[in-house]
């Protein structure tokens, strides 16, 4: 029987392989999911065969050891996982970040193996606002296995993409990790075209008066920074590609390429970096604004009760005035039988003089104090 040529990536020794200590997945699995959306064999770039099972592909790998495979999941569990571990050798840090997800954009080699994780956004025009998804690859020499953690990327167009193109996916994994960093790299075009529209439209808010505008700039603020700590860590990672042993023997042209995906990277960083800088300075504003319509705010707010002490005043002052003479009517009013005046031809006259010189007087007191 002729030896296996695939088998320092395929483990099919006799000795039992070490059981791999995993984290169990953040979510639980449901009872016979199968996370295997795709797993295809190539030979020269072409496809040569398709399987619907883990143990089917290995068992086609293993009949086909020219073959090339790639194989694509979505939220596997820990199982499916610890399978291809012993299968491809895959070291357990990395096959326990990829199970509890949530991992920084990086990019690491274990021995004969690359594992890159990256993070990959999408912009919602219905409610304005990034998604971001998740996706590792693990690389070997004959062998690709991409994991989704969410709906984005949908990895079906690269796979359409490289199929077209015999001649690129004969170079095997290296050309497939390349494509998907390109195609991540590319998507995050709109993303920043959506929140720089989103900013304008804050700019155009906050000169408007529309009170959700603080409360949205916070927001605004965080996707910006949540899409930097995917879009930054994007030059650490194409910097040691570009010098990994797997990339060296693409040829200039792949090399060049990655160039080109670094100079957008870049170009969309600086404009996520301007995004950030208008952000804080439009904060800056709105709180100016705000400051100044809480100024103005006050200021009609002491005026009123300027207006409205003023009135008060007048109206007192005129009681001041009226008091006097009420207070000789009310004197004369209370109908004595004793009193001196009643008797008097001249008592009428006299209390009439009295309350008007009574009550002249205070008017001039008053107007002389400013009160009327």
């Amino acid at each position: 029987m002729s030896r296996n040529p695939f088998r320092p990536f395929i483990r099919r020794n006799a000795e039992a392989p070490e059981p791999l200590d995993l984290p169990s997945p953040p979510e639980p699995d449901l009872t016979g999911r199968n996370s295997l959306v795709n797993a295809r064999l190539y030979v020269r770039g072409r496809c040569v065969a398709t399987a619907a099972t883990l143990e089917e592909a290995f068992s086609l790998m293993a009949d086909h050891p020219e073959a090339f495979a790639w194989f694509g999941l979505y939220r596997p569990g820990k199982d499916e996982m610890t399978r291809l571990a012993q299968e491809f050798r895959l070291n357990p840090l990395a096959v326990e970040d990829t199970i509890v997800a949530h991992q920084r954009p990086k990019l690491e080699r274990y021995e004969d193996t690359l594992f890159m994780v990256l993070r990959a956004a999408h912009y919602d025009d219905g409610n304005e606002q990034v998604l971001f998804g998740e996706v590792h690859a693990f690389t070997g020499e004959r062998f690709i296995v991409t994991v989704r953690h969410s709906e984005s990327p949908d990895l079906t167009r690269l796979r359409n993409d490289l199929e077209a193109h015999p001649q690129r996916l004969e170079k095997g994994s290296p050309m497939v990790l390349l494509r998907l960093l390109d195609i991540i790299v590319d998507d995050y075009e709109p993303v920043v075209r959506g929140l720089e529209n989103d900013v304008d439209e804050i700019e155009t808010e906050v000169f408007s008066g529309h009170a959700q505008a603080s409360r949205r700039i916070h927001q605004l603020s965080r996707e910006v920074i949540e899409f930097q700590r995917a879009l930054r860590p994007l030059r650490q990672i194409i910097d040691t590609l570009r010098t990994d042993r797997a990339f060296t023997g693409l040829g200039v042209r792949r090399l060049q390429e990655l160039r080109d995906i670094e100079d957008h990277a870049i170009a969309l960083n600086e404009r996520t970096d301007s995004m950030r800088d208008n952000l804080q300075s439009i904060l800056q504003v709105n709180q100016a604004l705000q400051t100044q319509r809480q100024n103005e705010e006050m200021a009609a707010m002491t005026q009123a009760a300027l207006q409205q002490g003023e009135t008060s005043r007048r109206i007192a002052a005129w009681a001041g005035v009226l008091f006097v003479p009420s207070l000789i009517t009310g004197t004369y009013g209370m109908n004595f039988q004793h009193m001196p005046e009643l008797g008097w031809i001249w008592g009428y006259p006299f209390a009439l003089l009295l309350m008007l010189v009574s009550g002249l007087i205070m008017y001039l007191l008053f107007r002389s104090r400013g009160w009327l």
